[in-house]
């Protein structure tokens, strides 16, 4: 019995260090930049964004996988320790959501989405009319 008592308890510390680590956030600005990347083939270096010092480098599969985006947020990494990282990004008003490569820095408190990703979760159009839409967040694997 006193077995089982300390696994069942090592199982609910576990299961409240993972919720404490999630990173996710919610009603979040998201902006939009006009990165381009299918115009400058995925470079990072051309489009001169903060996380090029580190994820240049990688291939063009890698680099091209998910949609880019300049992350500020409130939770989760900042930095170059958010260099790569993907989020799921999801419109709170509408629920249109897709997953976003961190490529760069941004100073608007959320996210600076490539035109492109903003124009996927804009799906009512009141964000293109606003300049902004409110995003929900989580750190996801890429």
């Amino acid at each position: 019995m006193e077995k089982e008592s300390i696994v069942m308890i090592l199982l609910l510390a576990l299961g409240v260090l993972s919720l404490a680590n999630a990173q996710s956030a919610t009603n979040v600005t998201a902006t939009y930049h006009l990165y381009n990347p299918q115009i400058i083939n995925w470079d990072y270096t051309k489009a001169n964004v903060y996380c090029a010092t580190w994820d240049a480098n990688k291939p063009l599969e890698w680099r091209s996988r998910y949609g880019w985006t300049a992350f500020c947020g409130p939770v989760g990494p900042h930095g170059q320790a958010s260099c790569g990282r993907c989020t799921k990004v999801t419109n709170a008003e509408t629920k249109a959501s897709t997953i976003v490569r961190i490529i760069d820095q941004c100073s608007n408190g959320g996210f600076d989405l490539d035109v492109g990703v903003f124009m996927r979760l804009d799906t009512d159009g009141i964000g293109s009319t606003n300049g902004f839409i409110m995003v929900n967040y989580e750190f996801v694997d890429c």
